[in-house]
């Protein structure tokens, strides 16, 4: 893997300011001030949102208490996407800080799952793990880790600990240097204009001619239409971890850097802003 650590670590702590405020129709027995958080953009909500819940329960009765969840701007948050993630597809053209509704009732069972425990969220984030590494390595390397590694993963994220977690991690991201890259991309593309949403398909980092695969070649096989055609203005933006990044870099590159620790590349096509 490519030494290139800063990178990683701006990726890492990258982190978005962001106000709670508690959902008007919650009953309260005193008025709920707003609660701040610095959120990190490669964690998830349930890890991170214990102080704001303890926060809110304090003009709460027991009673009137149940799941919490969050929305922004009336759509719920889906708690296994990373937080980058869910700010980048709903909320990267809006003003900071991110505005999240807390919600204690009323949980959209058709819209969220459940998560009752962080041992939910570890089930998640070690799943994505080993999906990605039956695409890069053919599961060889997640299968050669002992169970203590497996923790050390998770233990890293949860505690956001980097050199924690990339000790480990950076075994996931090695490759034989003569086949230019990994098996497959890990890669999950959310658009917000189009009939799929959600795109996960195979995609090799090198062509059959052995060239290397760009993010250009990647968006024009997957998703055609979010490409700016000659004389035409931006309609889309490409955001990986809150940038755009060049359209002719390797995805190979991308892969092994701006990937989530869920070891995905999570690529959100959105509407360009048009002020």
């Amino acid at each position: 893997m490519a030494d290139d650590k800063d990178v990683l670590r701006d990726v890492w702590f990258g982190r978005i300011p962001t106000c709670f405020t508690l959902n008007p129709d919650e009953v309260t027995e005193r008025e709920a001030e707003p609660y701040y958080l610095l959120l990190p953009r490669v964690s998830y909500l349930p890890l991170v949102t214990d102080k704001v819940k303890k926060h809110f329960l304090k003009v709460m009765r027991t009673e009137d208490v149940e799941e919490m969840w969050f929305e922004h701007e009336g759509t719920p948050l889906k708690w296994h996407y990373p937080i980058g993630v869910l700010f980048d597809f709903h909320a990267s053209n809006t003003v900071l800080p991110w505005s999240i509704t807390v919600h204690f009732k009323n949980f959209p069972d058709v819209d969220l799952l459940h998560c009752p425990t962080n041992s939910m969220v570890e089930a998640h984030f070690m799943s994505s793990i080993k999906e990605a590494d039956a695409l890069k390595h053919k599961s060889q390397v997640v299968n050669d880790m002992q169970k203590k590694d497996h923790k050390q993963l998770w233990m890293g994220l949860q505690n956001d600990k980097f050199d924690q977690f990339w000790a480990m991690n950076r075994k996931l991201m090695e490759y034989p240097t003569e086949e230019g890259g990994f098996r497959y991309i890990p890669f999950r593309i959310y658009q917000t204009t189009n009939d799929r949403p959600f795109i996960q398909r195979l995609f090799r980092p090198v062509s059959t001619e052995g060239n290397p695969h760009t993010l250009f070649d990647l968006l024009k096989e997957m998703c055609p239409d979010a490409l700016t055609k000659d004389g035409e203005e931006n309609r889309f933006q490409v955001v990986i971890h809150g940038i755009e990044p060049l359209l002719e870099t390797p995805l190979q590159w991308l892969s092994e850097h701006l990937s989530h620790p869920d070891n995905f590349l999570h690529i959100c096509i959105i509407p360009a802003p048009t002020d």
